[in-house]
């Protein structure tokens, strides 16, 4: 399995830049032909690199409400839960997790009604401690750096180094770290799909 190279580093921080960029402009950035952009593209959607193109909403030019940054002290067996509830509503732009059990929130609120948009997800009586602060502006920026892929073997979940391999089952994309563990996995997905 190939890992990330520097073309593909570059793809992504092209991309970040600007997600409609078209490929004959990827192309000319890289030193590839589009086609080979476009393999290289269908391969990181395909890995779960990247997993989708979305827009970039400038908020300033919206009026929803006021741009607030959220902190939620919970107990680190729920904060989980919390991010994830939080991160469904509508008003909130970004979420983060931190391993203590606190979680900070990112959202527009209505009305500075941030005790109500809390409580439309989470049960307020597990929060300990929650501290509201306005933001006069937020600006998203990822970075790709030098990262390398991340993998995890399907079927034991130790990490997928270059040597692991990849197989298509069922319609799904799995990684395996080595050849015995695809071969355990494909087994039994095999003995699965016959019934047995």
């Amino acid at each position: 399995m190939r890992d990330l190279d520097d073309t593909d580093r570059h793809i992504l921080r092209l991309l970040v830049e600007n997600a409609r960029r078209p490929y004959s402009d990827l192309a000319d950035h890289v030193g590839l032909s589009a086609p080979a952009v476009s393999d290289r593209i269908d391969r990181l959607q395909e890995l779960g690199v990247i997993r989708g193109f979305t827009v970039d909403v400038d908020r300033s030019l919206l009026r929803s409400g006021v741009l607030v940054l959220v902190e939620l002290d919970v107990p680190v067996d729920r904060a989980g839960d919390v991010a994830d509830a939080l991160a469904a509503l509508d008003a909130v732009e970004h979420t983060f997790e931190t391993a203590d059990g606190t979680v900070l929130v990112q959202a527009t609120v209505r009305d500075g009604d941030v005790t109500g948009l809390l409580a439309k997800a989470v049960d307020l009586d597990t929060v300990r401690d929650v501290d509201v602060r306005l933001l006069r502006d937020a600006e998203w920026t990822p970075s790709v750096g030098e990262a390398t892929l991340a993998l995890t073997c399907a079927e034991c979940g130790n990490s997928v180094t270059s040597e692991g391999e990849s197989a298509r089952l069922g319609g799904d994309l799995y990684h395996f770290c080595c050849g015995t563990c695809l071969a355990n996995f494909e087994e039994r997905f095999e003995r699965l799909e016959s019934g047995a």
